[in-house]
């Protein structure tokens, strides 16, 4: 692997312990680069509701992948700076882009035959209207945001729906994230995590929860997923 994070060969040539049909895909970090709009729906938020001062967004950054309202209550942030960073998000949608490589990695995925999700920190409309906006919302067969389940991340609620809904069994199934967030919900949910390097996040604090593999491009992730479990 390009990560330099080697997996013991399992059966039908995966490198997992159990062959997989079904890859949980996070958002922010993995399969879009948001974080530039990010930062300014954040800051214009901040200024918006607290006032003056520079918005705290690094702090913000290290809990992403949990939902805007938990980060908010662990910041010590009023709950107010959500809508308008709801807002703005909506606003600064067409300047996200997605990562190099993502269109053709969604694509391959199909065509070996694996079900796809999104389970992100984000609220589920505003999910769908990105991926929408970006032209890819049809390679995913669900997108759950995290107001669509009872626990958000690193809870392993959203996992679990995300499986339920592909009819697939923890086993199975291998989830991709940014965040430390996204690793804890995996191995909850009990699917094997698999760490995306290729965004802006902390890659020693990513490792050193031990992931089950790191990629460093999205194209890795094809090694990993060679072919969909009983597709023909």
């Amino acid at each position: 692997m390009h990560s330099g994070i080697s997996l013991a060969p399992g059966p039908t040539g995966s490198p997992f312990a159990h062959p997989k049909r079904v890859v949980v895909f996070d958002l922010d970090g993995v399969i879009v680069d948001s974080f530039a709009v990010m930062r300014e729906a954040f800051s214009l938020a901040y200024a918006e509701v607290v006032g003056e001062g520079e918005a705290p967004f690094e702090e913000y950054e290290r809990h992403l992948g949990r939902y805007f309202p938990d980060i908010m209550r662990i910041m010590g942030l009023p709950l107010e700076m959500e809508e308008p960073f709801v807002r703005e998000s909506y606003r600064l949608a067409g300047q996200v882009r997605l990562f190099p490589g993502v269109p053709q990695l969604l694509r391959e995925l199909r065509e070996r035959g694996f079900g796809t999700a999104i389970a992100t920190g984000k609220a589920g409309d505003r999910a769908r209207h990105l991926l929408d906006t970006l032209g890819v919302l049809p390679y995913f067969d669900h997108v759950l945001g995290s107001d669509e389940v009872a626990r958000a991340k690193p809870a392993p609620d959203i996992v679990l729906r995300a499986l339920e809904l592909l009819g697939a069994r923890p086993e199975e199934a291998v989830m991709v994230g940014d965040a430390v967030t996204d690793i804890a919900a995996a191995r909850a949910a009990g699917v094997d995590a698999v760490a995306a390097l290729w965004g802006e996040c902390d890659a020693a604090e990513l490792l050193a929860v031990g992931p089950d593999a790191a990629l460093r491009e999205p194209a890795d992730l094809l090694t990993l997923c060679p072919a969909a479990a009983g597709a023909a």
